[in-house]
């Protein structure tokens, strides 16, 4: 030898040195918000009356929001009385169709 530094090539090989890699897990989380539809509408008392899947109907005094077209419409308070998967709500503010869309979001 001539006493000089050899470098050492990198090895490229199929296996890789050290543990593997930790693989990205997809976490799903279920979609929990209240979602509904407005059934009718009454203009002249400012309430509307919606209704929820079985099961999920809202507290009473709970506001709600109503969309149309993915845009926010109105705040509704939940008041009742209600009738199996029906309630009624008043409408605190803007405007309110059948059809509407209610999230409590």
């Amino acid at each position: 030898m001539d006493g000089a530094a050899h470098a050492v090539a990198p090895r490229f090989d199929d296996q890789q040195a050290g543990p593997a890699a930790p693989r990205r897990q997809t976490i799903v989380t279920p979609d929990n918000s209240l979602v509904a539809k407005v059934l009718s509408v009454n203009a002249v008392g400012r309430f509307v009356v919606l209704n929820f899947p079985e099961g999920r109907v809202p507290k009473l005094e709970q506001h709600l929001f109503l969309y149309r077209g993915g845009l926010k419409t109105a705040e509704v308070k939940v008041v009742g009385p209600q009738q199996e998967t029906s309630i009624v709500a008043d409408i605190i503010s803007g405007e309110a169709q059948p059809g509407d869309t209610v999230r409590d979001q």
